[in-house]
């Protein structure tokens, strides 16, 4: 029998270039490369024989690729559209699972709490969205539109009527004004806040350093050894901390903090030092105010709005110290966890650099009206919803 003679191939600039790319790209899947070199080679007039040798391929593959190559250029070598196994399931059953996992399980009757995907398969079964459809089916379509409802995220609605200003005067502060006006060189923001209930926690049997492929590995029964509160002033602008602790929180306690403060320099003598404060029990309201300003009158307090202690810059250093020294612990008692926070505190005070706050009074609006939005939607779904 005759031999078919090869397809002779003819490459332009543009083609060599996206071939070569193709053929030696560290990225390139192994198929297109294979298919790249086979039509690199039979441009340079090799047989399909000789090719074969060279790209490990049989010589029906080389005769393949040469050939498509041949008629269509380089849309011939892309895959071509394969009919496969038809769809199980229609796209309106896959969008019927995503609009129910879009709802609250209660909204349904389902006594649940949040979906999982399993539960969904359940429910799209017994609603008969499908005769049966599983569980991984069920995550492959969430997957797609990232629907995760067996995830929650907790919030709280504005309740102060002032929040606006109040938030506004915090995120002045910040920013080294005092309504409108730069703050000077002598004045100072202080954060402050108290952390209770650090326990002295004696662990049953002592840490196990990590290792090789293991984490640290904390006993979890121990001893209980007493609590204390910690409490703590944070200079925004300088990045400093003064702390103590106290058996227990307190308007008493929070003035000792103050003292410790507004007695040492340079806030002795500053000409106002703002005392950044939530609504806890120890400086709530006008009253907790007056008592500041009374005890030093360069001290002004000034209060976040009602649950609004994310506000706090304190509040950061506080989740700084859970991580680095609260959790997990092991004390013998509460001097060593005293001890333990001082030595903390001079290793912050040491290297600390004033947080980086990005959320400035523009942000504050574009929040406020984005809840004026959510609102006033809620309340038109709510005026056109059917009654029974």
């Amino acid at each position: 029998m005759p031999v078919a003679t090869a397809r002779p191939i003819a490459l332009t600039d543009a083609e060599r270039h996206r071939l070569k790319k193709a053929a030696y790209g560290h990225r390139t899947e192994h198929r297109d490369r294979v298919r790249a070199r086979i039509v690199l080679l039979a441009a340079r007039s090799r047989s399909n024989a000789r090719i074969a040798v060279e790209a490990g391929v049989h010589v029906d593959t080389v005769r393949t690729w040469r050939g498509r190559f041949a008629d269509l250029g380089l849309r011939g070598l892309l895959e071509r559209q394969r009919t496969g196994r038809p769809p199980v399931f229609t796209p309106l059953q896959a969008a019927q699972v995503k609009a129910l996992a879009c709802r609250l399980p209660a909204e349904t009757g389902a006594p649940l709490s949040r979906w999982s995907c399993p539960e969904l398969a359940r429910e799209a079964m017994s609603r008969g969205i499908a005769a049966f459809v599983s569980a991984s089916t069920v995550r492959r379509w969430l997957h797609q539109d990232a629907i995760k409802p067996w995830q929650h995220r907790s919030w709280i609605f504005i309740t102060d009527p002032d929040f606006r200003p109040k938030a506004a005067r915090v995120l002045g502060l910040y920013a080294h004004s005092w309504d409108g006006e730069p703050l000077g060189a002598d004045e100072y923001g202080i954060s402050a806040d108290e952390k209770t209930s650090i326990q002295a926690r004696c662990r049953c049997h002592p840490a196990l350093a990590p290792g090789q492929a293991r984490g640290m590995r904390v006993n979890h029964a121990y001893g209980r050894g007493g609590a204390l509160a910690y409490l703590a002033a944070y200079d925004v602008h300088r990045a400093k901390v003064s702390s103590r602790t106290e058996p227990r929180t307190g308007i008493d306690p929070f003035m000792n903090l103050v003292a410790q403060v507004m007695n040492q320099e340079p806030y002795a003598s500053a000409k106002r030092v703002f005392w950044i404060v939530d609504n806890g029990s120890s400086h709530r309201g006008q009253k907790a105010a007056a008592r500041l300003s009374a005890a030093y009158p360069n001290a002004v307090m000034v209060h976040t709005p009602v649950h609004a202690s994310w506000l706090n810059q304190v509040e950061i250093y506080f989740s700084v110290v859970q991580r680095k020294v609260v959790s997990p612990n092991e004390f013998t008692d509460l001097a060593q966890v005293g001890d333990r926070l001082r030595a903390f505190e001079d290793r912050y005070n040491a290297t600390a650099q004033p947080f980086p706050w990005r959320f400035t009074t523009s942000d504050l609006d574009g929040l406020l009206a984005r809840l004026d939005r959510h609102t006033a939607d809620h309340q038109e779904e709510s005026s056109t919803a059917p009654t029974a």
